[in-house]
């Protein structure tokens, strides 16, 4: 019999992909091969459904002969071990982010006298539709949570945005930007304490306690689905940590990440201009295992942040400190700097890359803004936080905004600043 090949993400199963599969029946036995979470992630949004689950779909449906995984957008790995007579796709790739992938597979298809066959796409049919709808019937906190680990196990570096409102989560949520080979956007939130705190108009020494932050957490759980990683400061004390997070787990957040420093909460980087010390290695430790001990499920993560760079307490202090960290239970790592240049981070991550143990490492690259994505993750890095850029634009424009309506004593000319008030409200998920 002949054999026929068809790739599918198989995470919304709908008429079009059964339409695909009928169609491949009547040339063979069809092989279907279920991009993996990597594959997927590799271009757009991480699946909802895991792996095991989608493929135990495909596996079930009428017409199916055999599941096999593919783990990349690349489908050449996977022609040139079945050689397959044909490959069927419907006609949608033709132009777009997947027209070189289309024309890879008839290169491939070419050596061996393959064909490639191009239905009809079905109309009426739109994965992107019933994703925007499943967003905005929401998720669940189990599911939101496990999420941060399943980005790291799919993805080279996850990139995390803050948020400090229902606002802002939305646009972390939403915004995306379209590259010639993929789609662009933030991977989850990041909710810090700095500018939580200072969008309620209080300083940054902790003034704004776990119960008003979680209306924060709250107004965003509300209106996104990605995760929250979540800035617990130093955590507090070690019998008050384990109730943070017991909380946050509640709730569904994937992350604290709590910093190795001891009394009133001063920004970090005011580094050695202010009165900031550090915890001791063995009391910091001991907090992260009560907080290991506290938690329920095993896809809570507590993510140690390490100071010794800020306080120029010195690179062996920092290492020390992680592998003290690691030993003691910490999903992850954050290395924090506030130089302008990324030297000691790199000097940090490619030591840290030599432990026999390690964890993910975390940074968040927002005085040493120069290096890029990719070079960070050549040095390890898992996680890349940007932590306050939406708060710091979003303050010029409103303070111009507020000086124009005052310089000429009505709002037309403060109007190029402002987005209009319908794009606004179709913003809100039910705001028509």
């Amino acid at each position: 019999m002949k054999k026929v090949y068809v790739a599918m993400s198989a995470d919304l199963i709908h008429p079009g992909h059964l339409n695909i599969i009928k169609e491949a029946v009547k040339y063979g036995e069809v092989i279907v091969g279920v991009l993996t979470d990597n594959a997927i992630a590799s271009y757009k949004r991480l699946p909802f459904l895991n792996f095991e689950q989608r493929k135990m779909i495909v596996d079930n449906l009428k017409g199916v002969a055999k599941v096999i995984a593919q783990d990349t957008l690349d489908y050449v790995p996977n022609l040139e071990k079945i050689k397959p007579d044909y490959v069927v796709h419907g006609d949608d790739w033709k132009t777009g982010i997947q027209r070189e992938t289309r024309q890879r597979v008839i290169d491939a298809l070419n050596k061996w006298g393959g064909e490639l066959i191009e239905p009809t796409y079905t109309p009426g049919i739109s994965s992107t539709k019933l994703n925007i709808g499943l967003k905005e019937i929401g998720t669940t906190p189990g599911i939101r949570q496990r999420r941060l680990r399943r980005l790291l196990n799919a993805k080279d570096s996850v990139r995390i945005m803050e948020a400090h409102s229902g606002l802002t989560g939305l646009i972390v949520e939403n915004v995306s930007y379209n590259d010639v080979a993929k789609k662009e956007e933030f991977d989850g939130i990041w909710l810090s304490s700095l500018t939580d705190s200072t969008a309620k108009g209080k300083p940054d020494i902790g003034a704004v306690d776990l119960t008003s932050r979680m209306k924060t957490v709250n107004d965003i759980l509300e209106v996104t689905t990605k995760p929250i990683i979540y800035d617990g400061d130093s955590g507090g004390l070690t019998e008050h940590f384990v109730f943070m997070v017991k909380t946050l787990e509640r709730q569904g957040i994937s992350a604290v990440i709590i910093e190795d420093k001891i009394g009133l909460k001063k920004n970090s980087l005011f580094g050695k201009d202010v009165d900031q010390k550090q915890d001791t290695i063995e009391n910091f430790s001991n907090k992260i295992r009560e907080g290991k001990m506290a938690q329920v499920t095993d896809d809570f993560m507590i993510i140690a942040r390490i100071e010794s760079l800020i306080l120029k307490n010195g690179m062996e202090d920092a290492l020390n400190r992680a592998k003290a960290y690691i030993a003691a239970g910490a999903d992850g790592i954050m290395i924090h700097s506030k130089e302008k240049t990324p030297d000691e981070i790199i000097q940090f991550c490619d030591k840290f890359n030599k432990f026999k143990i390690k964890v993910p490492l975390v940074v968040v690259p927002s005085t040493y803004n120069t290096i890029t994505e990719k070079e960070l993750h050549e040095h390890g890095v898992r996680i890349i936080i940007y932590a306050n850029q939406l708060l710091r634009s979003a303050y010029p424009a409103m303070v111009k905004t507020a000086e124009t309506i005052l310089k000429y004593k009505r709002a037309k000319e403060c109007e190029e600043y402002c987005m209009p008030i319908k794009e606004i409200i179709n913003l809100i998920p039910g705001g028509k």
